[in-house]
């Protein structure tokens, strides 16, 4: 199979949502006919040295991934990189297609100059958590979060 990682254009906005929604929790919170909403968040992880890429195989968007790099007080204000929405087509998991993602969300976060990259990954996620750490990830951390 072949795979193209690049960064998100405009016009694969409402794949990319749908791919984000096929994987997805909470889907109802997701609506592939936001674009605007959407391309506001890829100008703004792009403003903040940041990418959002997506894989592609014949010509569709068929995965999604999200890193955005900030400024850590750690480190002695090092800077690290996050992972967020990190989505394959479930018809075409275990293809390699997330660790193509993963690969070059490192690399994009190695020359950013990040000393880190991290994610975290719902309890409920079990084949996730499988192929994070196959991919060399570590869980060190218990995550937690707060909706407002």
């Amino acid at each position: 199979m072949d795979v193209i990682v690049r960064p998100i254009e405009r016009d694969d906005v409402p794949t990319a949502s749908l791919v984000i929604q096929g994987g997805s929790l909470t889907p109802d919170v997701e609506n592939e006919r936001e674009v605007d909403k959407y391309w506001s968040a890829v100008e703004e992880t792009r403003r903040r040295r940041g990418e959002v890429l997506v894989a592609v195989v014949d010509n569709e968007v068929v995965g999604i991934c999200q890193l955005i790099v900030f400024p850590h007080l750690q480190h002695t204000g090092g800077w690290c990189a996050e992972l967020e929405s990190v989505h394959v087509r479930s018809d075409l998991r275990g293809h390699g297609i997330g660790a193509k993602l993963l690969a070059a969300s490192e690399e994009l976060a190695r020359r950013e100059g990040c000393y880190r990259v991290q994610l975290t990954s719902r309890h409920v996620r079990h084949d996730a958590h499988r192929f994070y750490e196959a991919q060399g990830f570590v869980a060190t951390s218990q995550g937690f979060k707060k909706l407002l």
